[in-house]
């Protein structure tokens, strides 16, 4: 099970709690796919559906590193494969 933080506005429109656990590959495409079959409310606000490809305010991180940049299917570190350390989905913010 690879443990997923969202951020408050994802968690009150999947109406889940801060931390959710999902069995998926250990693969940003994969959790995002296993997140999408467990909470439907989250489809479109990762990713664009048409692309595939991840929002631009939203950021992935894991061991204090920005993911976000990773091609999808890359591999996950392997404390967050494991469940030890949680895979992190951040609004990002903009503006000044």
């Amino acid at each position: 099970m690879i443990r997923v933080a969202l951020p408050a506005h994802l968690r009150q429109l999947a109406k889940c709690e801060r931390e959710v656990s999902v069995d998926a590959e250990p693969t940003q495409r994969g959790v995002i796919d296993a997140l999408e079959a467990t909470y439907p409310q989250l489809r479109g606000t990762l990713r664009d559906p048409k692309t595939g490809r991840r929002r631009p305010f939203v950021r992935f991180y894991a061991l204090e590193e920005d993911l976000s940049h990773e091609e999808p299917d890359t591999p996950l570190p392997a404390e967050v494969a494991a469940g030890k350390e949680p895979f992190l989905v951040i609004g990002a913010m903009a503006g000044g």
